[in-house]
Formats: C-alpha cells, sequence, structure tokens
C-alpha cells in the first residue's frame, strides 16, 4: 500500500493518542516501574544516573571533561510536521542544556505509520528537527527508523561539561531563590489546539516557546551561585519542583502570583482545556504538596500541567537571582520570573 498524498493526509494529532511530554508515562507508574533498576554506586565515574530523576545521565571521562546522554521523543503536539519536529528537537536538546552542558551530536529516533502519513510530511519532521539542531550546532549525525502506529520522533543526544560543572537537580541549597525561564500552560494550550479553539496567536506563542532553546543552562552552569537546574517537563512545574525538593532534601515554596502565564492560558484553563495528564500528575505526586485550602481544581490543573520544551527551574543563591534574570531577558526568555524560595524542613513543596 503506498503513503497517501499530502491533500489526503489525516491531521497529525489525529494519529496519536497524546502529544508532546504529555504522552510521558505517570511519574507513580514510572516509579514502580524503576524501583528494581540496580544500584548506579557500582560505576563511580557516573556523576548522574537513575537515582534522582535527573534530567540526563552524565558520565566522568576524565578530570575535564563530563558526557551527557539523554534522550527524548514523543508524539506529535501540533498538525504541522515541520514544526512537530523543531518542537520535539528542542525539547531533546534541553535535557543538556539543563545539566549545565553543551550539545555536540545528537541521533534521531524516528517511528513512523508509513501506510497513513505523506513521505513529504515525514521528510519535514526529520528537516524540522535537523533545523533546530543546526541551530544549536550540532549534526543529526545518525538514527534509527521503525513503521510504528503512531507518530513519534525525538533525539537521543550527547553533549559535553566540565565535572564541577554538571548541575543536578538535587544540591539545592537552603537559602535559594526559585528562577524559572519559560511561561507556563503548554500542556493547557495543546489541548486548547486539539480542539480548534486556540487562537492564531495563542498557536505562535505556543510555537515560539517550544521551540526556544534552553541554551543558557551552559553559561549558567559556570555560575558559582547556582546550584541546582532541572526543566520544566511532562511532571508539571510541581512535579519537578518536588523533585528537586526530593533529591535536596529541602523544602520549596512557590508564589502563585509570581508564577509567568502564557497569555490567555488560565482563560483556556477555565474554560475546560485541561489534559489528563495533569490529573495524572497529580495523583502521583500530590501527597507532597500544600496548597491553599481556597485553590481550585483548575489552579491545581495549571500546577500539574505537563510542559513540552518547558524552561529552566533554577535554584540559585538570592544575591545572584537578578544578574540571572537580566541574563535571561537578554537572551529573549521575556517571560524568565522569580517564583520562590528553598528552605529546610521536610521536602515537599507549598504554594502560597
Amino acid at each position: 500500500m503506498s503513503s497517501p498524498s499530502l491533500d489526503q493526509a489525516p491531521r497529525l494529532t489525529s494519529l496519536a493518542h497524546g502529544g508532546g511530554c504529555g504522552c510521558k508515562i505517570a511519574p507513580g507508574v514510572l516509579s514502580d516501574l524503576l524501583a528494581s533498576m540496580p544500584a548506579m554506586s557500582a560505576y563511580p565515574n557516573l556523576l548522574v544516573g537513575t537515582d534522582t530523576a535527573d534530567d540526563a545521565a552524565v558520565y566522568k571521562l576524565n578530570d575535564e571533561q563530563a558526557l551527557i546522554a539523554t534522550t527524548d521523543f514523543f508524539m506529535p503536539i501540533v498538525d504541522d510536521p515541520y514544526q512537530f519536529g523543531r518542537i520535539a528537537a528542542t525539547n531533546a536538546l534541553s535535557d543538556v542544556y539543563a545539566m549545565g552542558g553543551t550539545p555536540i551530536m545528537a541521533l534521531a529516533i524516528v517511528g513512523m505509520p508509513i501506510n497513513t502519513m505523506a513521505k513529504e510530511d515525514i521528510a519535514q519532521i526529520l528537516k524540522g528537527g535537523a533545523d533546530v539542531c543546526q541551530a544549536a550546532g550540532i549534526p543529526i549525525a545518525g538514527g534509527h527508523t521503525i513503521d510504528s502506529v503512531e507518530p513519534i520522533y525525538g533525539l537521543a543526544a550527547m553533549g559535553l561539561v566540565h565535572p564541577s560543572a554538571v548541575r543536578k537537580n538535587a544540591e539545592a541549597k537552603a537559602g535559594d531563590v526559585l528562577i524559572l525561564s519559560k511561561g507556563l500552560g503548554v500542556g493547557i494550550m495543546s489541548a486548547a489546539f486539539k480542539k480548534n479553539a486556540l487562537s492564531d496567536a495563542g498557536y505562535e506563542l505556543m510555537l515560539h516557546s517550544t521551540t526556544q532553546l534552553n541554551t543558557p543552562g551552559s553559561q549558567l552552569a559556570n555560575w558559582p551561585g547556582v546550584h541546582a537546574m532541572t526543566d520544566v517537563t511532562g511532571f508539571g512545574l510541581l512535579g519537578h519542583a518536588w523533585e528537586i525538593a526530593r533529591g535536596s532534601q529541602l523544602h520549596l515554596q512557590l508564589d502563585w502570583d509570581a508564577l509567568p502565564w502564557l497569555d490567555g492560558v488560565q482563560q483556556l484553563a477555565e474554560a475546560g482545556y485541561i489534559t489528563g495528564a495533569s490529573g495524572r500528575n497529580w495523583q502521583a505526586y500530590g501527597q507532597n504538596i500544600d496548597l491553599p485550602s481556597s485553590f481550585s481544581e483548575v489552579q491545581r490543573a495549571l500546577l500539574s500541567d505537563p510542559q513540552t520544551s518547558g524552561g529552566l527551574l533554577i535554584s540559585c543563591a538570592a544575591d545572584q537571582a537578578d544578574q540571572i534574570l537580566a541574563l535571561l531577558h537578554e537572551q529573549g526568555f521575556g517571560y524568565a520570573a522569580q517564583i520562590g524560595q528553598v528552605s529546610t524542613g521536610q521536602p515537599g513543596v507549598t504554594v502560597r
């Protein structure tokens, strides 16, 4: 059977049961699946493994270099194949930046329903990913393809970092403040997009956010006042904040009024455009979160909304916050904001 022509091709998002980082296995299920993984302590050069649910693995090569390795792939969040490729590649490279590294190359991960999708569309997905990697200054040096029931695209990405500059998600310090580099609400926007309820301006804003490379991460790793970093993706702001709290054995407080929402997101959430993944996220880690009794289910869903290619969540010394925000704003991260603080106490997250 030949592949369909472009004018016969179905809507890309209709070929997948989920999209973007909302496709992730729920954190509670993932924790159960990883429970039998062997301990990482037998590998002394493995600086970061699975122990703290960090963004990527890091392996020390020598006294000056450590290799960052990560993989990330998902199903379409938009219908434009070229933009899907761009978003997926940007999201995958984010893990390297979140560890403080600089990407050096990537391999493509490609699963496509060959008899359902037009070959021209598949080629555009690959081109979108390649163009993002070119913008990051790296090649896609190979990869692997399969004929899949649903369209899947992403990267296995590799980067380098000095061993002393690795920024884990588990090294926040009491007295730190928290900075988020991008606006929140991509999952809400994607839910609205699937139901044809996202405005043209909202769509362009979602594209801009999800294709903006988190390149400041490699610079911030060299700032001694930056203690911990992670990127906010499928588990939502609360989920990734909880990972910092749990790994660092500290308490995080988030300031609701300071959170940077992408324009129109709160109104879309109030109108009911909420993903199923936000509820699964809350079920997995809600027992570790303290929300005001006055908070609505919509506010809770916003906080656990899965982000695709989200921003860096940075834990840094308070006296460095203004400089970091200035750096982010200068590099085009207009939504970057200080959103909370870190203190001693029972590991968990409080929203006020």
